[in-house]
Formats: C-alpha cells, structure tokens, sequence
C-alpha cells in the first residue's frame, strides 16, 4: 500500500500517525532515502528519519505556518518540521521571540519544543531534490492537507504561508471552506487577506510572508523582524495571547 486514505483518519494524532507511511511518489520515495542512507558527514551518527513528516503543533491550534516541504537534512534527518536546519533557526527564534514556542531552537524531536496555539505543516510531506517538488507531487500530496486543514477547522482562525509554493498549493484547498476571491490574490510579502467562511464559521486571516530560506534570510531579502511582524499580526489575528 503506498498511502492510507487520510480522508480515514479521524484525528489529528490519526493523521501524524498515518502520513509517514505514505509511498505515493516514486521519485520522492528514492531521494528521501537515498539521503538517509548516504547522510551528511556532520551527522554521519544520526539514524535519519527518511520518511514523510507530518505537521508540529498542538491539535486545537488556532494558527497554522505552511511551508515547502522538509529539508533534506533537517526534517528528513529529525521527523520533525523545520527541525535541525538553519531554516528552522529562524523560523523558531522569530516564533519564541512573538510567544509562539516555548524555546528559541530546534534540534530534535526530544529537545522540549512546543508551539503555542500554532501548528506548523508543509504541502509536500517528503524532502525532494533540490527543495523542488513538481507539480504532481504537490497534488498528489494535497489530500493530507486537505484533511490537516478540515480537523483544524474548529479553531484555526489564521495562516501564515512562507512562499510561493505553499501559497499556489494553499488557496484551492482553502477554497472548500472559505471564500477565496477570483481571481485569487497574488503571494507577496506582509500581504493580508480576510476569508468569508462558506460553512458559516468564523472567517480565516491569510498572511504571506517570504520563505525562511537562506537564499533569503542570507541576502536580507527576509530579515528576524520582517517575519516576526508577520508572525505576530497573525498571532493577534488568530486570538493567541503572546
């Protein structure tokens, strides 16, 4: 079997549980294990992950980061999101710095890192070559967002999206339950849109925000106080108390 169904999974812990099991995309199958098995010499001692990683955070999170998909030596090495590289440096110092994570670091799963009202996701769960998923891969990994997404519902108030990518992959999958305009709204930097729910509930706060690369925290592009502007109009947004 390459995927359980995640439409199946009836909880979050279900679905964390189910995602790293998933075997649909040869080409990400091959690279994810190819790096676990060849490593970098610096962690030449670790046993790598090498599988699909499911979303960090707390069940009833109120706000919700999607990225790329997990580095080849970070989250494919540790299990866990934007844990072990330098990307996850930033993005947790900038996170702890605005009362979203109880630490500033990220290093393994056993390091005592918990986010506060936020979980963190990805809309490609395995590390692909060159930090580049194709097409198909994002739409062949969309259905475990879609059902992260739909076992959020009861108490996500707001996302933040880090790039491009997450924001092409997020919006038609936002379209179910909330009303996304049409056309549907360019990704920039500090952009802020509100969505009228479809279901009646509350609406939904999107934010954009630049990657935490380090293309571009490296070149300033992305600076700790850009995202922790974004990061915490999004936690005022979502209702969390930083």
């Amino acid at each position: 079997m390459t995927r359980a169904d995640p439409v199946a999974q009836t909880t979050l812990a279900d679905l964390d549980r189910a995602v790293p099991d998933c075997r649909a995309c040869p080409r990400l199958v091959a690279w994810r294990e190819e790096v676990a098995r060849v490593k970098r010499a610096a962690f030449r001692d670790w046993d790598y992950w090498g599988r699909p990683v499911p979303g960090f955070g707390p069940p009833d999170a109120a706000l919700g980061v999607v990225g790329l998909a997990p580095a080849a030596h970070g989250a494919n090495r540790t299990g866990r999101m934007f844990t072990g590289d330098r990307s996850g440096d930033v993005l947790y110092a900038a996170m702890h710095a605005v009362g979203l994570a109880t630490r500033p670091t990220a290093t393994h799963t056993g390091d005592g890192l918990e986010l506060i009202g936020t979980r963190i996701t990805a809309p490609v769960k395995c590390a692909p070559p060159a930090n580049k998923p194709t097409p198909a891969e994002r739409d062949t990994c969309r259905p475990w967002l879609e059902r992260e997404l739909t076992l959020l519902r009861p108490t996500l108030r707001a996302v933040v999206v880090l790039g491009a990518f997450g924001w092409q992959a997020l919006l038609p999958i936002l379209g179910a339950v909330w009303e996304v305009p049409v056309p549907r709204p360019k990704f920039g930097h500090g952009v802020h849109h509100t969505l009228p729910a479809r279901d009646g509930g509350p609406p939904l706060r999107l934010f954009g925000c630049y990657h935490v690369s380090q293309q571009n925290t490296f070149t300033g592009r992305l600076t700790p106080a850009m995202l922790e502007d974004v990061l915490a109009a999004a936690r005022d947004a979502a209702g969390i108390q930083g």
